[in-house]
């Protein structure tokens, strides 16, 4: 017979931050795509089993795939589309975006923290057309869980980053 696992249980509370702006969705959706790299997670992951070194990995990374924000999109799950089906009309759509260059200053301090990264957002369009909302939860509220200050500051700078990622977008 096997021995059992130790399961830990820790409650923690996330903070979701709303944007709402007059910006059009569209003119959201257009800056945050101008601000930002575009790749998949494939990409990114078979770009580390080619290069010899983790500066290597930093350089190619920054070269091909990173954004002026610090940030590339990875993946859009368009839920607007099919939520239509249910009677929902509204464009709606879910991004995972992030940084592994980013991520590893965090990863590096509790490796519980790669389960918040990449990080995502929703875009939605607001009722009656007229703006946008984008909804995220803040990083740090996840990632820094205990007493971990190295993880808290590494956490926070992303925090940073995505507020202004998305001032910039959203500023009318």
């Amino acid at each position: 017979m096997g021995r059992r696992a130790s399961i830990e249980n820790r409650e923690f509370t996330g903070i979701r931050v709303q944007v709402d702006t007059a910006v059009p969705l569209d003119d959201v959706i257009r800056r945050l795509r101008g601000l930002m790299g575009q790749t998949s997670i494939p990409d990114v992951v078979g770009l580390a089993q080619k290069v010899r070194s983790g500066e290597e990995y930093v350089r190619e990374v920054s070269k091909r795939f990173v954004g002026e924000s610090g940030f590339m999109l990875f993946s859009e799950i368009d839920h607007g589309t099919w939520i239509e089906r249910f009677g929902i009309k509204r464009r709606v759509l879910r991004w995972i975006l992030g940084n592994p260059l980013i991520a590893i200053t965090m990863i590096r301090h509790d490796i519980a923290a790669a389960l918040f990264v990449p990080v995502e957002i929703l875009l939605a369009e607001r009722l009656g057309g007229k703006g946008a909302t984008v909804i995220y939860v803040r990083p740090s509220s996840l990632m820094a869980v205990g007493d971990n200050l190295d993880l808290l500051t590494a956490a926070q700078a992303l925090d940073a980053k995505l507020d202004s990622l998305i001032s910039r977008a959203t500023t009318a």
